[in-house]
């Protein structure tokens, strides 16, 4: 395991390198990437342009939390020194908070120090255990800061709400000339949505025409697939991306008719849409949360099932399952359920997310290559998101736009 580490991540470093060496004009993934040109939100604008508490913005409230509640421990300290906490209750209560939000302020007070040398992030109110705040406030909850700069200049606050949105923060409020309200989905809202994952009992067809139960796939294993072309072909399972037999995650059910085809994933992950529903019109990636009834999707006919027909979606729901699985191919597609997907989520690039997982498959190949195979497939592998996609998602979050990636990622 130390070596495919080491291999990996020497592979992931040349692809890395070739995209610097790549950097001038010209189209494709190595063109120079300008630096974004960030504007300041307006005085009561907030973004996202919805209501706080919705699911497009930081969910639902769940509940006050006091010191007393088993959701206390949910809470943790932040001790940054980059940060200046005004505490005017001498009980650090400002300082506690979720680890979502705690990720977002430490990241947004990078960005105030590099905006403004000198200047530090001001944290004016955070978790709140005496009521001073409104009925449902996600300040009861840890979930939610008001913020200004450390030297208070109110001419500063308007790029700084824009700094808290590309923090990440799931809904920045500039809501007075005194401060900026941000807030963050819970962590169970979180964990729930973010990531590509099938639920465990969806079905997939091996390269002799069974099929098999998705969680139950092997090192070994050929399912098919689509090349490059569109073309049914098999494909190598090469390992699951990340898998969880326990979680309880939000699922998109997207139903299908002539032929009759139901696949349920989660929001992030990416599906194949035919545009204009010809055989010659561009087939385009698009986050499962993104489709609208209305819209194609390639799926196995019934009575030529090694072809690919259109398949108009007619109904869109959401369920929970437990269990989620997110399994990768040699050729990075696979059908489940009857449906073409995508093996990758949460980068709105599906050829991008493809190129950056080269170095897996290489690692099988050469795996193959040595005849060592099955001794991978011996291997048990950890539940969780697999290192090297983890890996990935913090690199893309310093190399792409904000904007490339699902929203509740």
């Amino acid at each position: 395991m130390v070596l495919m580490r080491v291999m990996l991540s020497v592979a992931l470093c040349l692809l890395l390198a070739s995209v610097a060496s790549g950097c001038g004009p010209g189209r494709g993934y190595g063109k120079r990437r300008h630096p974004k040109k960030l504007t300041p939100l307006a005085l009561k604008q907030f973004i996202p342009n919805v209501a706080e508490k919705t699911l497009g913005a930081s969910g639902k409230y769940e509940g006050k939390i006091t010191r007393n509640s088993e959701r206390f421990k949910d809470l943790t300290p932040n001790y940054n020194p980059d940060i200046i906490f005004k505490d005017e209750e001498n009980t650090n209560a400002d300082r506690l908070m979720t680890q979502r939000c705690k990720d977002k302020l430490n990241s947004l007070a990078i960005s105030v120090m590099n905006q403004w040398p000198g200047v530090k992030l001001r944290v004016t109110e955070g978790w709140d255990e005496d009521g001073h705040h409104s009925e449902e406030s996600l300040h009861y909850e840890g979930r939610a800061v008001d913020i200004t700069t450390s030297d208070r200049d109110k001419s500063k606050y308007g790029m700084l709400s824009r700094l808290a949105v590309e923090a990440g923060f799931d809904w920045v409020y500039y809501e007075s000339k005194a401060h900026i309200h941000c807030s963050v989905k819970a962590e169970n809202s979180v964990a729930a949505k973010s990531g590509g994952c099938f639920p465990g009992l969806s079905t997939v067809i091996l390269s002799d025409g069974r099929t098999k139960l998705l969680k139950e796939l092997r090192v070994g294993d050929k399912v098919l697939a689509t090349d490059q072309q569109g073309n049914i072909v098999p494909s190598d399972f090469l390992m699951f991306l990340d898998q969880d037999r326990h979680i309880t995650r939000e699922f998109v059910v997207l139903e299908t008719d002539e032929p009759r085809r139901r696949l349920t994933l989660t929001p992030a992950h990416l599906v194949f849409v035919i545009n204009n529903n010809t055989q010659n019109s561009n087939i385009q990636a698009m986050f499962a949360s993104d489709i609208k009834p209305g819209q194609w999707l390639y799926a196995v006919g019934n009575d030529w099932p090694h072809h690919l027909i259109s398949a108009k979606v007619i109904s869109i729901s959401v369920e929970h399952n437990e269990g989620s699985y997110a399994p990768i191919t040699s050729h990075g597609t696979i059908i489940v359920d009857g449906v073409l997907a995508s093996c990758y989520a949460v980068v709105d690039n599906h050829h991008l997310a493809h190129w950056v997982f080269a170095p897996v498959r290489l690692w099988h190949s050469f795996l193959s290559l040595v005849g060592l195979l099955k001794e991978l497939d011996s291997v048990h592998q950890a539940e969780g998101v697999h290192w090297y996609p983890e890996l990935l998602y913090h690199v893309g979050g310093w190399l792409l736009d904000s904007n490339s990636f699902h929203p509740q990622s």
